[in-house]
């Protein structure tokens, strides 16, 4: 990588967006860039657009033509990208940017979180259950949310489709007719949260997803669309093994 081809790592890392030509040389001096996995430390090294580079073992993004959003899914919006019969899908609220697909899906009526990307793939992974990318939800459930229902569900309870169970369960607030509870899971599985709050007797009456690995929902307004990039990305990435 030093023999004259490619670019220079410190201006490939600059250009990036990591800091300026100087930072990225003491970046990579201290050891804390890979290339392809290998650290490097001398500064005439020379990388081509095909590389991967990692600084503190966060991915770096190269590829400009990669786009990653988070948007907050309204109540009644299809996780869809065309609806036959008319009905509103996430498309609606992309400004007509159709060549990105949605990682994974919120039913019709759970709220929240929904990521989408052109990157199939990060998609690919974030959506395989063999990464287990945690999701965190927020729900309003039916009745007084007793202490035991959190040791059941993170010890695992039995649905249709086979075992479930919560990475974490906290009660946010507890009321005789209604709770608030905060769940967070690895599953994919269709409908598994609700499934399994009603499993325990708490069917569920509002569901909002909170975040989605390292992305998190906060203020975004329903309808509305970000962009995930630089460290959230990164993270993002990280977490399955990008």
């Amino acid at each position: 990588m030093t023999d004259g081809e490619g670019i220079r790592l410190q201006k490939v890392l600059a250009g990036a967006g990591v800091g300026s030509r100087r930072v990225c040389e003491d970046l990579i001096v201290a050891g804390r860039v890979a290339v392809n996995g290998t650290i490097v430390r001398e500064l005439g090294t020379r990388v081509q657009p095909t590389d991967v580079l990692h600084v503190d073992g966060l991915r770096v993004q190269l590829d400009d033509t990669h786009t990653t959003l988070a948007l907050n899914k309204p109540f009644g919006v299809l996780s869809a990208m065309s609806d036959d019969r008319g009905r509103p899908t996430v498309a609606d609220y992309l400004d007509g940017e159709t060549r990105l697909f949605h990682v994974g899906r919120l039913d019709a009526d759970t709220e929240g979180l929904l990521l989408l990307t052109n990157d199939g793939e990060l998609a690919h992974r974030l959506a395989h259950p063999s990464y287990e990318v945690p999701k965190t939800y927020v729900a309003r459930v039916r009745g007084h949310v007793a202490r035991g229902v959190g040791k059941r569900l993170r010890g695992g309870i039995t649905l249709d489709d086979g075992p479930a169970h919560a990475d974490s369960f906290t009660v946010l607030e507890a009321r005789p007719e209604e709770s608030i509870v905060e769940i967070v899971l690895h599953s994919g599985r269709n409908r598994i949260v609700r499934r399994m709050l009603e499993a325990v007797g708490h069917p569920v009456i509002a569901l909002t997803r909170t975040s989605f690995g390292p992305v998190r929902l906060g203020q975004l307004r329903s309808g509305a669309t970000r962009a995930v990039a630089g460290t959230e990305l990164a993270r993002l990435q990280r977490e399955v093994g990008l």
